[in-house]
């Protein structure tokens, strides 16, 4: 496993809009929905937990972009790469997918998610999968496990 270097920046595919993080995931995941599918282009996306307190970013004004709806899509604005997501009512950590820090080679799906939506050939490395999404309150229990799996 190759660890995380902190600070870690990283940035959209043309470059116009950057991000750093200063803190460690607190979970990774895979999604297997029909709607990350769609809006990754591919059989899942994969995303960090960052706390908010240790992301930020540094260049440019990323765009709300996908539905719309209740959790905040980010975009940038000109080459249209998902950025991050801000989950509603969730503001004390941002969804990242890995694939915009510069360096992600150190990142494994903790856990996947809509299972029951997956492609039948999208397997994952996964130490927990869930049908949907896991329990309100299993999410403290899977952050204290994957901490101690990267200590």
């Amino acid at each position: 496993m190759l660890n995380l270097t902190l600070p870690a920046e990283g940035g959209c595919r043309c470059g116009r809009a950057r991000l750093r993080i200063s803190a460690r995931p607190l979970l990774t995941m895979a999604c297997h929905c029909t709607g990350c599918q769609q809006m990754s282009s591919s059989a899942y996306s994969l995303s960090a937990a960052i706390p908010a307190e240790g992301f930020e970013i540094t260049k440019g004004e990323p765009v709300i972009g996908g539905l719309h709806g209740a959790s905040k899509h980010y975009f940038c604005g000109y080459c249209m790469s998902w950025m991050f997501t801000r989950p509603e009512g969730l503001d004390w950590f941002v969804n990242l997918p890995p694939t915009m820090l510069d360096d992600p080679a150190w990142f494994t799906p903790f856990i996947e998610t809509w299972t029951s939506e997956k492609l039948p050939w999208a397997d994952t490395p996964a130490v927990h999968s869930y049908a949907a999404l896991p329990a309100f309150e299993e999410y403290e229990g899977l952050v204290a496990e994957y901490a101690r799996s990267q200590a």
